[in-house]
């Protein structure tokens, strides 16, 4: 391993946040500029949300072989080749002409960002010791979250006044970057005993995730008949069944059910998920808001929903210390149901709010929300053994993407039918709010697996052990 000023729990997530931000920065700077692609590939606005649910799903259906993959060739070997695959996505991206063409490059990103994210964070689990894992992940998560940051201004302005297309090869150095990056400072870390991979497994997860949400997402749209949606979400839905069966007798499953046997990594991963669903949902309602609704332009729009991203950069410096000294049940009750109101404090927003108002209401929800991220994504792997984090964050990292994307087609779903009630195809600001309502109330479900909790949740990762005493404190067997 190369000598090198910064300890490991510094360097090791900035390397990977290379990638992350690269991620972040596409994600950001395609929602800002949704209407103008549209525009120019003569499509529905709304019916762009296929291009957020493609890649989300993407990353879903290939993120189960991640952990096996990092295990079996090593994790640098997988990383490297993953930013590869998104960076030649992203480059397909700026070349396509159609919506079928967009939808299937946002297919290739997703692959490689099926890899990328998740064995670079499988890298820092394995590197950084518990007590230094909150600390650690901040770190991760500084430089990535530059990327929400800058995504939307930097995507509004190139959109305004030059050509969206260019956004895409934004990856294009950073990419490079993360190859060298990791190539230099990243050793190759791999099990000695590989499991086969559970090729069955991967297969009826994947038919059943991507037929279920995407059954929902074109539920509603021209793009296929109702019958044929439902259908495909029936399908879906089936496999999931299907594979729930295949997991309780398969001793090595992709995705591993055991493991929401840890009180701390269910309530992350399910609690998470729901709580998720809203925050999906906000890329792609707001800068749609702004844009069709009140009129601004893409550069307008950016220098506005930039501000959520800035609140969840400054809540990166406190994050620890919050969680030291309120504790991981806490923070996670109190603040489910403060980042559920500032989401649905969104479907106030008409064209003459103030600007500083809105500015404000993103800056303080993007701070909550990313307490929030941060404490769910610590707590997750809180009481999960060392064997097991390759499988523990490919079930997370499953879980986050179709939250994610739910939340996304759950929007689209409720935008359409309000129209489709009016029987009018532009979309106003009353649709939007009833939106930002509907995906405010499913974070806000998110309550029900937080209040479970011991009181004590997390305190491992507070270098404190569980107190053994105490009713409510849930230790597994496995301990």
């Amino acid at each position: 391993m190369p000598r090198h000023a910064l300890p490991p729990q510094v360097l090791i997530p900035l390397i990977v946040a290379c990638a992350l931000f690269m991620e972040q920065v596409d994600a950001t700077v395609i929602a800002t500029s949704l209407p103008a692609i549209a525009a120019d590939l003569k499509e529905d606005p709304v019916a762009l949300k296929l291009a957020l649910t493609s890649y989300l799903l993407s990353l879903a259906v290939f993120i189960p072989a991640s952990g096996w993959a990092a295990d079996r060739y090593g994790a640098r070997t997988v990383f490297r080749s993953a930013i590869v695959i998104f960076t030649i996505g992203s480059i397909l991206c700026g070349l396509s002409t159609s919506l079928t063409d967009f939808v299937l490059y946002r297919i290739v990103q997703g692959m490689g960002g099926a890899m990328m994210v998740p064995v670079g964070r499988l890298v820092i689990l394995r590197s950084v010791p518990k007590t230094e894992l909150v600390s650690a992940l901040a770190w991760l998560t500084i430089p990535a979250l530059l990327g929400p940051v800058f995504g939307p201004p930097l995507g509004g302005f190139i959109t305004t006044y030059f050509d969206w297309r260019l956004i895409f090869f934004i990856n294009v150095p950073i990419g490079v970057l993360g190859v060298f990056l990791a190539t230099r400072f990243i050793e190759n870390v791999r099990e000695e005993d590989v499991p086969p991979l559970d090729l069955k497994g991967l297969v009826l997860s994947g038919i059943g995730l991507a037929g279920l949400v995407f059954g929902f997402a074109v539920l509603g749209q021209e793009l296929v008949p109702v019958w044929a949606a439902l259908a495909v979400a029936g399908i879906g839905a089936g496999a999931l069944w299907l594979y729930v069966r295949h997991a309780q007798v398969t001793p090595h499953a992709v995705l591993d059910l055991n493991l929401l046997r840890h009180s701390s990594f269910r309530a992350g991963v399910v609690g998470g998920s729901l709580f998720r669903v809203g925050i999906g949902a906000l890329p792609f309602l707001l800068p749609l808001l702004l844009q069709l609704s009140f009129g601004l332009s893409p550069f307008a729009s950016g220098m506005l929903t930039f501000a959520a991203s800035a609140g969840a950069l400054i809540m990166k410096f406190t994050a620890a210390p919050l969680l030291r000294r309120l504790g991981y049940k806490r923070v996670l009750l109190a603040n489910a149901v403060l980042s559920a109101g500032f989401i649905a404090v969104n479907a106030a927003f008409t064209p003459f709010t103030p600007h500083w108002i809105i500015v404000m209401v993103l800056l303080v929800g993007g701070f909550l929300r990313s307490l929030q991220f941060t404490a769910l994504n610590a707590l997750s792997y809180a009481e999960v053994e060392p064997q097991e984090m390759s499988r523990a964050t490919s079930f997370a990292s499953v879980a986050q993407q179709v939250s994610l994307s739910c939340g996304v087609a759950l929007a689209g779903f409720v935008l359409e039918t309000m129209r489709a009630h009016r029987g009018e195809m532009a979309v106003t600001q009353s649709d939007f709010a009833v939106a930002f309502l509907v995906v405010a109330v499913v974070s806000l479900a998110s309550l029900a697996y937080f209040v479970g909790l011991p009181r004590n949740a997390g305190a491992e990762l507070n270098g404190r052990k569980p107190d053994l005493a105490d009713p409510r404190s849930e230790v597994s067997p496995d301990h």
